[in-house]
């Protein structure tokens, strides 16, 4: 287990369950978080767009309106004594405000760097932080700025509220550049000059209230139409790039001042060389096999580092490997998919699904966990379980 001590002292009091705690975010990431919290005894609840959202369908209790909605806002800090978020598009304000009558963790400073590409890539050279070299695009003659200084191809992308491929663009050729925009509807954006990387790379790190602060091991990504479709866990990568990438991870947690779960994304180029890619202040979907491969999970340590509580061990119990189960799925399936089939194949996958009603392409629908000695035998039972909810004959 990789840690860093801050200071001695705790930087509050801890909050013992049956405490009623709250998340902000009614999808999958709120729904763990709240089953996790559950497990450690605490009353946990979500504010939540609708009664049927993933989190709202496992909460105790639970406060229907949007997160920037402040009569919702107030309904749920009379419920919860300490509010955590399930993803970084909430409003920094809302958070701030709830931050002077509740503990909210993370802080609104954090949210607010990383909701947003341009404040995310200025925070990184600001602390020399190794990334991609970028250009702000506000206007026509930042984008011209930016196509001389990157060249082609490059990476548009949103400065805010993109995720999983969406609001960003690949510019094949400088003429592309002005097209691209417009598609991305001439939305404040950053240019990223395009990376030759041999792999996607993260590190989920979780920090308390105190300063002490844990990584997980290193895990391998693989993308799908830019939406993450496996993780192996430890990532094959040697030592060298493994100390690298947890020793950044934990910079930037702390250089953030971060309390809660933080991971950081990097791509890891052929020379050798890590970039950070991302930061997601939250627990992300390549930590989800923790669930079952590690002494405690990123969603615990979420629960945990909210209330004040030690940190738990983010050893892992085994080498593991995760497959997301996306709508296309439900589609090729023509229905729902073949469970028994999966889970007969190999009584050793774990399944998970996030009781969304609705599947449609690109929409993640669950994942499937496999611990394996061999972490990269669990990524091929894990590959081989999904090819199994597909009828052979479709």
């Amino acid at each position: 287990m990789t840690s860093e001590h801050g200071p001695s002292a705790e930087s509050s009091h801890i909050l013992a369950p049956p405490a009623a705690v709250g998340v902000i975010g009614g999808g999958q990431l709120g729904r763990m978080f709240i089953q996790a919290a559950q497990r450690l005894g605490y009353e946990a609840g979500v504010l939540a767009a609708t009664s049927d959202a993933p989190a709202a369908q496992v909460a105790s209790w639970c406060v229907i309106g949007p997160p920037d909605h402040l009569p919702a806002l107030r309904t749920f800090a009379d419920r919860a004594l300490a509010v955590t978020v399930e993803f970084e598009n909430v409003s920094a304000p809302a958070v701030r405000w709830l931050a002077k009558r509740r503990l909210t963790r993370p802080g609104w400073r954090t949210l607010w760097i990383t909701q947003n590409r341009l404040r995310e890539k200025r925070f990184l050279a600001r602390r020399a932080i190794p990334h991609a070299p970028w250009r702000p695009v506000r206007d026509d003659h930042e984008l011209e700025l930016a196509v001389r200084a990157l060249g082609a191809p490059l990476i548009l992308k949103t400065a805010a509220s993109g995720y999983d491929g969406k609001g960003q663009v690949l510019v094949q050729s400088a003429d592309q550049a002005r097209t691209g925009w417009i598609s991305l509807g001439r939305a404040p954006a950053v240019a990223e000059a395009w990376v030759d990387f041999a792999a996607e790379l993260s590190v989920v790190v979780a920090r308390g209230g105190n300063g002490q602060a844990v990584t997980y091991p290193v895990a391998l990504n693989t993308h799908d139409r830019h939406i993450l479709d496996s993780t192996l866990m430890p990532a094959p990568v040697g030592p060298i790039v493994t100390l690298e990438a947890k020793t950044l991870a934990l910079a930037i947690a702390q250089a953030l001042d971060t309390v809660g779960v933080l991971t950081v994304e990097f791509f890891l180029t052929a020379q050798g060389s890590l970039l950070v890619n991302e930061i997601a202040p939250r627990p992300h979907n390549s930590g989800h096999l923790t669930i079952e491969a590690a002494g405690s999970s990123q969603f615990e340590q979420q629960a945990r580092a909210l209330c004040g509580l030690p940190l738990g061990s983010s050893d892992l119990l085994s080498p593991a490997a995760m497959v997301n189960l996306l709508g296309d799925l439900w589609i090729r399936a023509k229905g729902t998919p073949r469970w028994a089939a999966a889970l007969a194949l190999d009584p050793g996958v774990s399944l998970h699904l996030y009781g969304k009603r609705t599947a449609a392409p690109g929409r993640k629908m669950g994942h499937m966990t496999v611990l394996d000695p061999d972490p990269e035998q669990a990524l091929t039972r894990a590959l081989a379980a999904r090819r199994a909810l597909i009828p052979l004959s479709i």
